[in-house]
């Protein structure tokens, strides 16, 4: 298989209806809601990912993890979890207590392997 094969072969899953989704979504909140969210997921996922790459770093390519770097991209993590948490209406106590209670629930007695790979339908 080459490139031009695996293209083609991939985007026989893409309907090419994005930019209707988006259009109607923007058409169902306002621009500020969804730029906002955009703004807040995209910026979410590169701060995780700059996380990522200093732990990698830090470990694989043995130059050690400078915790107050860390410290500041984790920051950065926050901000975005704040504004995605702001622009939805979510309160940020809420939504930590709501994963204490997930947490809990799924594991009462602290984490578990097995029940980490069998988890309950629905249990998200």
């Amino acid at each position: 298989m080459n490139g031009k094969e695996y293209q083609e072969l991939a985007m026989r899953t893409y309907d090419g209806y994005a930019m209707n989704r988006l259009s109607s979504n923007v058409m169902s909140a306002t621009f500020y809601e969804t730029a906002a969210l955009l703004n807040g997921v995209l910026g979410l996922t590169g701060e995780a990912g700059e996380v990522s790459d200093l732990v990698k770093k830090g470990i694989f390519h043995e130059k050690g993890i400078d915790r107050e770097h860390l410290e500041k991209e984790l920051g950065d993590v926050m901000w975005y979890i704040a504004l995605i948490c702001h622009t939805c209406g979510f309160d940020l106590d809420e939504i930590m207590q709501i994963n204490i209670n997930k947490l809990k629930s799924r594991y009462p007695e602290g984490f578990d392997v097995v029940k980490a790979n069998n988890r309950k339908n629905g249990d998200v």
